[in-house]
């Protein structure tokens, strides 16, 4: 290849133009940006957080966008973290050795490599690249983590240490770009993304150390289209999400791009909206991979089951505790009506008394049926002699049955049992059911695999105070039932 010196000087020709890669199918092909890859060339901050869906490409480019920035720049640190070792071994050896490996031997012969180690390159200029699971100890211009919302959810250690310690490798007004798909609404992917998302929309000034939001969706990509048949046939819930898209959100599909997303939701199922988001916030709705309630959610959302439905005034409401000492306390409130549960409210705080806990319930001025807690209420502290159940009802006026004592795999069972009979007040239980649908398994760093038990974090309490409504309900006995319509006297919006 015969080198034009004039505009090999210009960097979106040479990555038109000189770099190899394999792609999906295996061959050696020459990397051109696609219509992502391009997008984020012309447009990245100094701190760019992307979601995405599937297939983009994005970590191949910053493998090519870096490994370029460090050939022909001096005294650069260039960066990439990915989630798992496997993935930085394929991450430098497939895209970045291999990219340099096959570029013109001019441009081997201008900027010849000093190292070649499994993870790092150097150059005779004094630049290098490195791909890893961790930064910490360098300084760097350029740093890109591949898959963090994976990482914040399997390896929220990890996390908190590339936060920590990674990022702030990289000063003010370098460079860092952080995408991953959604894994979830918690953890730092996720509160980065909803924090650039709302200044974006806010159209607030950004400084070198503010997110700038990307969000690539399924439908901009090309590829996800599929020849229609002669008559495509959608099935119904399909059908009206698409029209919803259309309708609220003002995305058109055509109906090759609607035959590609049915084919892929018929094996995919629950996990379409992680894998392939349509709009931001459905990627972050999309169920948890190992949570526990995630078939039942899904159920609940396509029976439109979580709304803003009027609370039934002369109707008892019953409350459902799990009680910490100095931890959290998390407390369902609830009517009964016929066959449906109401779950009405929701609250949690921590670090309190159960004096703090009778003002709230003074303060919603319910009027109160029932009042249930665990069965380790009834245990006596070594201070006072007494119980929380003895203390509650003599000082508070709090009057607690106790739910019967069950292993943590029946409590889960029957909290899946319950959940056909549920109806969610959408304002009044968001923080509740933001915990029911991040309730999942622990996660075995050393296998790789999920434990049997779940994972004791935020999401635990709110999910073991549902958890005494399942087992302590007079529904407990009932497996399934038809679902329960809707009342429009009682339920509607």
């Amino acid at each position: 290849m015969d080198l034009d010196l004039s505009v090999v000087k210009n960097r979106l020709w040479r990555l038109n133009n000189i770099y190899f890669i394999i792609d999906a199918q295996g061959r050696k092909i020459q990397f051109q940006p696609n219509h992502v890859q391009e997008d984020l060339y012309r447009n990245l901050w100094h701190q760019s957080i992307i979601l995405k869906s599937r297939q983009h490409g994005i970590t191949t480019f910053f493998c090519i966008y870096f490994l370029d920035c460090c050939l022909f720049n001096s005294n650069i640190r260039a960066g990439i973290i990915a989630h798992n070792k496997e993935d930085a071994q394929s991450f430098f050896s497939d895209k970045v050795k291999f990219a340099y490996d096959n570029l013109p031997d001019e441009i081997r012969e201008m900027v010849p490599a000093r190292t070649d180690s499994t993870r790092e390159l150097s150059f005779a200029n004094n630049s290098a690249i490195r791909v890893g699971t961790s930064m910490r100890s360098a300084t760097l211009q350029y740093l890109h983590i591949s898959e963090f919302g994976k990482i914040c959810r399997k390896y929220p250690e990890k996390a908190k240490e590339i936060v920590t310690g990674s990022l702030n490798t990289v000063h003010a007004g370098q460079f860092v770009a952080i995408e991953s798909t959604a894994e979830g609404n918690e953890g730092y992917f996720f509160d980065f993304c909803q924090d650039a998302e709302k200044k974006q929309k806010q159209g607030a000034e950004l400084t070198p150390l503010d997110f700038k939001f990307f969000f690539f969706p399924w439908w901009k990509d090309p590829r996800n289209s599929l020849p229609i048949p002669d008559a495509l046939i959608l099935p119904q819930p399909l059908s009206e999400y698409f029209a919803k898209l259309k309708r609220v959100h003002g995305i058109s599909l055509t109906d090759a791009q609607k035959h590609w997303y049915a084919k892929k939701w018929a094996v995919q199922g629950s996990e379409m909206k992680r894998e392939y988001p349509s709009i931001p916030e459905e990627a972050f709705e999309a169920s948890i991979e190992g949570a526990y309630f995630s078939s039942q959610f899904d159920r609940v959302y396509k029976e439109k089951r979580i709304l803003n439905y009027p609370i039934e005034e002369g109707i008892p409401v019953d409350t459902w505790w799990d009680l910490g000492m100095n931890d959290t306390t998390a407390i369902w409130f609830t009517q009964t009506i016929g066959r449906e549960i109401r779950l009405i409210d929701y609250y949690e705080n921590s670090g309190e008394g159960l004096g703090h806990y009778a003002s709230v319930l003074h303060e919603k001025g319910y009027l109160y049926g029932k009042h249930t807690g665990p069965h380790d209420i009834e245990v006596r502290e070594l201070g006072t002699g007494k119980s929380r159940k003895e203390t509650a009802e003599k000082k508070y006026r709090l009057k607690f049955e106790v739910a019967p004592k069950l292993g943590k795999e029946e409590q889960i069972n029957a909290a899946r049992d319950i959940f056909p009979s549920c109806w969610f007040h959408e304002a009044n239980c968001a923080e509740g059911i933001k915990a029911l649908e991040n309730y999942r398994k622990a996660w075995d760093d050393k296998n790789g695999c999920y434990m049997s038990h779940p994972l004791h974090n935020w999401a635990s309490n709110g999910a073991d105070a549902f958890q005494i409504l399942a087992v302590a309900h007079e529904f407990k006995s009932v497996q399934s039932h038809k679902p329960i319509r809707r009342r429009r006297n009682a339920m509607a919006v």
